[in-house]
């Protein structure tokens, strides 16, 4: 069992120090195999238009059926990265709050967080960056946080095929950049998270 799951049927006081700093590890390193996995897609998606320049219909029809595989491979393994970042931020958080157990208790900001229901307290420290914060700051930050609602963003489209014919097209006649156009091929279309928290 995980510590996330163990956090989830605990209480805030019962996880330890080191527990959390040791999954704070695991995760940067389940960050880290994702955006590597990650941009090992996009290389290939690149590679994979760069071959459909020139190339006759039936090859390109087969490298866009490659390439929207590849995007969604993609696509699945952004949503784990935006997963891992989430549970890392909230580990991050939870660290924090645990060092600075005393003062919370002093203030009475500790009762209110070991009353919340995990999954909200969960949701509460995934909405904020507490690493590097002064203690009052930390405090105004929690408190803000709890008002807070944040809606999931979510979009997919299935005209992958037609705009990378599009893109052939243009990048064969002249009218796009062949660089530009495979950078905008490989990129994927949801947000990049990946630097951020590393």
């Amino acid at each position: 069992m995980g510590i996330l799951d163990r956090f989830r049927k605990n209480p805030i006081e019962k996880l330890s120090l080191r527990e959390l700093q040791e999954e704070e590890i695991r995760l940067r390193n389940r960050l880290e195999r994702t955006k590597k996995e990650i941009e090992r897609i996009e290389k290939k998606k690149k590679q994979l238009f760069q071959e459909g320049i020139g190339a006759d219909v039936l090859k390109k029809k087969m490298l866009a059926q490659e390439i929207k595989s590849l995007d969604m491979e993609q696509k699945l393994r952004l949503r784990d990265f935006t997963t891992a970042q989430k549970q890392y931020t909230f580990v991050k958080n939870l660290i924090v709050v645990k060092k600075y157990e005393k003062e919370l208790r002093k203030i009475g900001l500790w009762d209110k967080l070991s009353k919340v229901e995990p999954e909200q307290l969960e949701s509460v420290l995934v909405k904020v960056s507490l690493d590097g914060r002064e203690f009052d700051e930390m405090v105004e930050n929690l408190n803000r946080v709890f008002e807070m609602d944040i809606a999931e963003f979510e979009g997919t489209e299935d005209q992958t095929e037609r705009e990378l014919m599009d893109a052939w097209a243009k990048v064969e006649t002249g009218e796009a950049d062949v660089e530009e156009v495979t950078e905008k091929i490989a990129s994927p279309k949801l947000e990049r998270e990946t630097e951020e928290g590393l």
